[in-house]
């Protein structure tokens, strides 16, 4: 059986079609699974369980449509802090409960941030706590061609 090499586990086939049974529902019962698999119950929960605490799953959850919850406009934010601002605008940026995600990332800006809100104006609010410590740039997001995907898909591409 194939086994890849991840710097947590060794992941084999088994694990791999249960990662993508548990992508495709979350909800789907150990029994189903086993049957799917082709293992017993109580190995694929073991399975499941070891995927878990090497890292390999991180948490199973429901994706919400922010729209159906009154918040029709999403925009990434690019934030630059000024000189000596940054664990400020962290701070900031974690006390936003309209910032969905927030990455720290490499380039002219330290920060990219989803804000999912309701109106143009609760987007200025947003930019206005964060523009005393930092320069912002934002884009409104007029569609989403690919949903946060899995990585699974780019493992399927590399086979």
């Amino acid at each position: 059986m194939k086994r890849l090499r991840n710097e947590n586990a060794d992941i084999d086939a088994a694990d791999m079609k249960i990662l993508r049974l548990l992508e495709e529902d979350a909800r789907i019962s150990t029994a189903e699974l086993a049957r799917s698999v082709g293992l017993s119950a109580p190995s694929v929960a073991e399975r499941i369980k070891r995927l878990q605490e090497n890292g390999v799953i991180e948490a199973y959850c429901v994706r919400i449509n922010p729209a159906a919850l009154g918040l029709k406009l999403s925009a990434w934010l690019r934030i630059r802090p000024v000189p000596g601002q940054l664990s400020v605008v962290a701070e900031i940026i974690r006390e936003l409960p309209e910032i969905a995600q927030c990455d720290r990332v490499t380039g002219e800006d330290c920060f990219i941030a989803l804000a999912h809100v309701g109106s143009v104006a609760e987007l200025e609010r947003v930019i206005d706590r964060i523009i005393p410590h930092a320069m912002t740039n934002t884009a409104i997001i007029q569609s989403s061609p690919v949903i946060a995907r899995s990585p699974l898909a780019a493992i399927r591409q590399r086979r």
